[in-house]
């Protein structure tokens, strides 16, 4: 290993050419800090972005429609005195993206592929903030109904309007941990991007197809091609590139002895209410307090 023994200031050796490159250097660094392209300071905004707090839509009628903004939370654990050993009870937790940090912090919004998790930040952001969208030609405005076949987006612009997506296990494709059905996020639609809205009580079920989903209140979120429903591993946590650990997201339908969903594949799809938008933006409870006058 050789040593540098001498610097420039010494005048041995190529010390013009190594003062030229030191200049050359800190001219390059204040040149970058000047037009924010630092590491340090992408990553900056891009947490800035991220995090930035987003207003929901507004369910004046109770019900969610085609082209609201929305969360899409699971309520945590309703018995917290059974867990595993050093697994405590699952959170209320929002389903949220997890872009490659590689890619975003150029582009400044989320590209495909991206995974998600659920995150034990319940607060509206961009990161948890996803739209109602139709699949087949219903106008925005419409109330989405149980049964009827959608697709949930990010946002646009910063979201990057991706899909959310789930496909069969195979053996090269699987999360990590639980080794359930997978799901993303994904650019172009297909009917691996279609899903279904049922009532999370499995003998009404016929009775609520066509009926508008309420805001605010527990539903299955049901993947069309597969009938798996949308699941929280509370028993598999994962650290995210933002430190946090967050627990993993699958497509996978548990059942109970009544052979009726368990809590981990029971949502809410999340929206404000009436009076929450004379809030300022600031508080927090713009975008939980539907939520949680109701868990």
């Amino acid at each position: 290993m050789s040593v540098r023994t001498y610097n420039p200031s010494v005048r041995v050796g190529n010390w013009n050419e190594d003062i030229q490159l030191e200049e050359d250097t800190l001219k390059e660094f204040l040149q970058k800090r000047e037009s924010g392209e630092l590491l340090y300071q992408k990553r900056t905004k891009l947490e800035q972005t991220i995090f930035k707090t987003v207003n929901l839509s507004i369910s004046r009628d109770g019900f969610v429609h085609f082209g609201d903004k929305v969360n899409i939370r699971c309520p945590g654990a309703l018995d917290k005195t059974q867990y595993f050993a050093h697994i405590e009870p699952r959170n209320e937790c929002n389903l949220a993206v997890v872009p490659q940090v590689n890619k975003i912090l150029y582009s400044n919004k989320f590209e495909a592929p991206s995974c998600v998790t659920g995150s034990r930040d319940i607060a509206s952001n961009l990161r948890s903030t996803f739209v109602i969208k139709s699949k087949d030609g219903t106008h925005d405005g419409e109330p989405l109904r149980y049964g009827q076949v959608f697709y949930l987006s990010t946002m646009d612009n910063e979201g990057g309007n991706l899909l959310l997506q789930s496909d069969r296990v195979t053996l090269h494709k699987s999360p990590n941990k639980s080794r359930h059905q997978e799901v993303s996020l994904v650019a172009e639609p297909s009917s691996l991007t279609e899903w279904k809205i049922l009532h999370f009580k499995p003998k009404l079920r016929f009775e609520y197809e066509g009926v508008p989903v309420p805001a605010n209140e527990k539903i299955i979120f049901n993947h069309v091609v597969t009938n798996q429903d949308l699941c929280v591993e509370e028993e598999v946590a994962i650290r995210t590139s933002f430190g946090t650990r967050e627990y993993e997201i699958t497509a996978c339908t548990q059942l109970d002895s009544h052979r009726a969903e368990k809590e981990q594949n029971q949502w809410m799809i999340v929206m404000g209410v009436p009076g929450d938008d004379i809030y300022p933006v600031s508080q927090p409870s713009c975008s939980s307090q539907g939520a949680s006058s109701l868990s």
